[in-house]
């Protein structure tokens, strides 16, 4: 019962651990495809020879991930260590029981020898008092077969537990050998990125006035295409509400869009990307430029960088509430879902009209690339009536 006992103990335990070094691969698996994506991104860089301030921004964003990647592997090289130290106790434990139950059994099996004929069986049955003590001595017995029989048998299973234990911990440093030597070439590429860094900074920093002010007018842009969305969402809820004879500063919502904003809502951290493959090269809220460090940025969304030629997709279902064509900008698309809106910016080319209905995947546009700097690149904010939401916290495994 005891042995049942803990092995149902050690299930919950042993598949905590699968998980997690399964969401620690999975995690390691994106952060590789990330860097490969980044080095299409600085190989047309390189092609076009965009400006000192695009390479610094690409080849900063490799040093992130390559940065990331090293210290995600010495997590998993962590994690190994600790099982191979706990599978060194479970061995040693395993071994002087093992050592125990062996001399039990050969000592039984020597006493056994003793008293193993019939005659002397026999005998000491019949040399019972009465008949209550003849059965006793049956039950002893029988009793006593049975032990011999359970301990071969642990001494079976334990022999073969101990075995398991001693090709797991072979595997795992097997395993922590490989990541040491993964981890050795990641420092020598990110030593190699921190030289090329270094470079191009020096040759930043000669024209960083210049760049501070390219950036401000880039924040400025920014800012006046988002009052514009927003304005554009304000006249909906005020459209939608007039219908309703609602004064609400919010979406008053039907029955089907408050089904569809509920559906929507109970998708949080689960939303597909709105495309098929990007790396996020800018987060959303307030931060300091990943660059010039004394400019501070803001955004109400987040920057995926894309391959070239990639289209668009819709996040969930929904309705195209508007095509925004703002003077100095590419085309953007607002999707409603009930009172959610997502904004899909800096597309070349549109696939669907305002009022049109839209599935979940559903290709809306082709993302525009830079022709100086090769860059493809969507900016996609969520909001919540006119409320910006962290797209990060919505959109599966962004974190």
């Amino acid at each position: 019962m005891r042995k049942w006992l803990w092995i149902l103990m050690l299930v919950p335990i042993l598949s905590f651990a699968q998980d997690k070094k399964a969401a620690l691969e999975a995690q390691k698996k994106r952060l590789q495809d990330e860097i490969v994506q980044i080095n299409v991104l600085i190989k047309s860089s390189v092609e076009k020879r965009a400006d000192v301030l695009t390479k610094v921004e690409t080849v900063q964003l490799k040093m992130d991930r390559q940065d990331a990647l090293i210290r995600l592997t010495n997590r998993q090289i962590n994690r190994l260590n600790q099982e191979i130290t706990l599978n060194l106790r479970n061995i040693e434990q395993l071994r002087t029981e093992l050592e125990q139950l062996k001399k039990d059994y050969a000592d039984m099996v020597i006493a056994a020898r003793k008293n193993q004929s019939i005659q002397n069986r026999l005998m000491f049955l019949l040399s019972s008092e009465n008949f209550w003590q003849a059965y006793k001595r049956m039950t002893y017995m029988k009793q006593y077969a049975a032990y011999r029989k359970q301990q071969g048998e642990q001494i079976a299973t334990k022999t073969q537990t101990l075995q398991q234990y001693t090709n797991d911990m072979i595997a795992q440093r097997k395993d922590k050998e490989r990541l040491i030597l993964e981890n050795r070439e990641a420092q020598k590429s990110l030593d190699a990125i921190r030289v090329q860094q270094s470079s191009l900074v020096q040759q930043l920093k000669k024209r960083e006035k210049n760049y501070t002010a390219q950036i401000k007018k880039k924040q400025q842009q920014q800012e006046a295409l988002d009052r514009e969305i927003n304005r554009l969402i304000r006249e909906a809820i005020a459209a939608s509400n007039k219908k309703a004879g609602s004064k609400s500063t919010n979406f008053v919502l039907t029955p089907e869009a408050k089904a569809l904003a509920a559906s929507f809502a109970s998708n949080k951290g689960r939303l597909p990307w709105p495309v098929e493959k990007g790396i996020v090269t800018q987060r959303f809220g307030t931060q300091p430029h990943p660059v010039v460090r004394t400019t501070t940025i803001k955004s109400n969304g987040v920057t995926l960088s894309v391959p070239k030629n990639t289209e668009a997709r819709s996040v969930f279902e929904g309705k195209v509430l508007n095509i925004v064509q703002f003077k100095g900008s590419n085309p953007i698309v607002l999707i409603q879902h009930g009172n959610y809106i997502t904004s899909y910016k800096n597309l070349s080319r549109v696939y669907v009209k305002k009022g049109d209905a839209v599935a979940a995947k559903q290709a809306i546009g082709q993302i525009f690339t830079n022709t100086d700097t090769g860059k493809t690149a969507l900016q996609f904010s969520l909001f919540q009536n006119t409320t910006p939401q962290n797209p990060a916290l919505w959109l599966y495994q962004m974190n």
